[in-house]
């Protein structure tokens, strides 16, 4: 063979080379996982990872013959700028196929004129404003809102006894949410809210509300505030301000007792009873299942707590639709396999309703106690079949 011609069939060699390279990464799944990676809620986003790399230790990280590609954006904390400007780019430059995860509203609500845009699949991981899925038709959550968790808590702090309550809650949407669906069904049964308090989101300080508190002498005080920072500081101040000592007792959502912070709260937290629809200690084959391969996939990140399952059965959605659509991802096709879908979940089963493509699914109420020398989330009573009352 000449030199020219061994060049040229070497250079169409390379070309088809890259070309099938090229290939292979177009066919790829692409899921843009949009959270915070860093900074306060740093532990949001990886949580989310956490739980859909347990999925795939499980399952694999293929869909058929196409793999699946996570590719991680940091919003660094509730930034709705970052979060749009981070799903635009995901969409027109890194042609994903799915957006996914969002820790705050603010950042889902940002995000979802993009979704609806490009008619990409949304799957929120843990925001929990009831309004964000009525923002995009291509937007399913398969976390919790808000009022889902804080309405069953309510009707069940009548039933023990608890009349007169002070809810502190954070000062934007979700916050809200929380407040007006707790004093639902509180109030709709007799009960009084003495106080109403609202605390800035980005503000973790919340002793000044203590005495607050304190000085209305109510039977307890509901709180609603992202788990971290402010519930660790609400805890502290709890205690220290002698609220237990005067009878004061907390009812709450599980983002206060987040198995992620009990060890920072201690056994202040003990007795500390909460409405939520997951808890690491949850007794089922399928959530010592999931325990495992979290520990098994993410070692030294300690145990799986909302975001986590949340990020687990997202992932899991994903790939139905994909062996659904057989791997051909289209928007409104994606959309309709999401629409009822049920999961057989490590929290319990789970359905996306096909009217509002919000999760049903079971409240339990938990107690703070110790098991095995560990502070735990233990269930002792649940609602059934709960759907998000905010719609």
């Amino acid at each position: 063979m000449k030199f020219g011609s061994l060049v040229k069939a070497t250079a169409t060699i390379g070309l088809l080379g890259f070309a099938s390279l090229s290939a292979s990464a177009e066919d790829a799944i692409k899921v843009g996982l949009i959270a915070p990676f860093s900074g306060a809620y740093a532990e949001y986003g990886k949580q989310m990872q956490a739980g859909i790399n347990a999925y795939m230790k499980q399952h694999g990280d293929k869909v058929g013959s196409r793999k699946v590609e996570i590719l991680t954006r940091d919003t660094s904390g509730p930034s709705p700028e970052i979060s749009k400007r981070l799903a635009q780019e995901l969409v027109t430059r890194d042609k994903v196929d799915f957006l996914a995860g969002f820790g705050f509203t603010p950042d889902a609500l940002a995000a979802a004129s993009v979704a609806e845009q490009a008619k990409k699949p949304m799957v929120i991981m843990n925001a929990a404003g009831s309004v964000i899925t009525t923002k995009s038709n291509y937007i399913t959550r398969v976390s919790m809102t808000i009022a889902q968790n804080s309405a069953p808590m309510g009707t069940w702090a009548l039933k023990n006894g608890i009349k007169r309550v002070v809810t502190v809650v954070g000062d934007y949407n979700p916050g809200i949410d929380a407040e007006a669906a707790f004093k639902n069904t509180f109030a709709a049964g007799g009960g009084q809210i003495v106080e109403s308090i609202r605390v800035p989101l980005r503000s973790p300080e919340l002793a000044p509300y203590i005495q607050r508190i304190k000085d209305a002498k109510p039977d307890a005080v509901f709180l609603w505030v992202p788990s971290g920072e402010h519930t660790i500081s609400f805890m502290k101040n709890y205690r220290e301000r002698g609220l237990a000592e005067a009878g004061i007792k907390i009812v709450a959502t599980g983002d206060l007792t987040d198995e992620q912070i009990l060890p920072a709260m201690g056994d202040s937290a003990l007795g500390v009873i909460t409405t939520f629809h997951y808890s690491a200690f949850h007794n089922s084959p399928e959530n010592r299942a999931f325990v495992n391969s979290f520990a098994d996939a993410n070692p030294g990140t300690g145990l799986p707590n909302f975001m986590g399952v949340a990020g687990y059965d997202g992932i899991h959605a994903i790939y139905e639709v994909a062996k659904k659509l057989n791997g051909k991802i289209d928007g409104d096709k994606a959309m309709a396999v999401l629409k009822g879908m049920k999961i057989n979940s490590p929290r319990g089963p789970l359905t996306i309703d096909p009217q509002t493509r919000d999760v049903t699914q079971t409240v339990y109420v938990r107690k703070v106690e110790k098991v095995d020398g560990r502070l735990a989330n233990v269930e002792f009573d649940k609602f059934s079949d709960v759907r998000d009352p905010g719609k």
